[in-house]
């Protein structure tokens, strides 16, 4: 039996910030996220400014079928880093092309939201936005291997 597919529909589009999706230095970069006009009021936004910072879920929708990874790669295609599978990095190369950030909120203006160190282009589909609580926050100790620390130092 086959995977059963499911629709999901934008909540809204990443608006402004970057237009190329580059590796590194997203840490300054602004952009807004619209929520889709059709769908939703200015009260779905509601409260979210007395948060600090949101987690945007989006979708890498300019990744090609062909792009896709379903088995291991090299992170950043670098020799010196290990093969690892796809559910150990945070490539956008995807299978369901769902991506995940934690960024700050700049402010919220009716059906927009600003955010600061959104790692995704203009236009990009967003699927949800949920507020950061310390609640759900990691529990306990946090462990990486070393080249997921080397591949985020300049990431922000």
């Amino acid at each position: 039996m086959g995977p059963s597919p499911f629709m999901i529909a934008p909540v809204g589009h990443v608006r402004g910030g970057r237009d190329q999706p580059i590796d590194d230095d997203w840490g300054q970069s602004r952009a807004r996220i619209a929520l889709d006009p059709a769908r939703f009021g200015p009260e779905a936004l509601a409260g979210l400014g007395d948060f600090s910072h949101v987690e945007v879920i989006f979708l890498f929708d300019r990744v090609g079928d062909d792009k896709i990874e379903y088995g291991a790669r090299r992170p950043r295609g670098r020799e010196d880093w290990p093969l690892v599978g796809i559910f150990a990095q945070r490539g956008k190369n995807r299978p369901n092309r769902l991506g995940l950030c934690t960024c700050r909120i700049v402010s919220v203006d009716g059906l927009t939201l600003e955010v600061e160190g959104l790692d995704a282009i203009d236009g990009t589909p967003v699927i949800d936005i949920k507020p950061v609580m310390k609640g759900f926050a990691p529990r306990g100790e946090i462990r990486e291997p070393a080249w997921a620390a080397e591949i985020m130092k300049d990431y922000w």
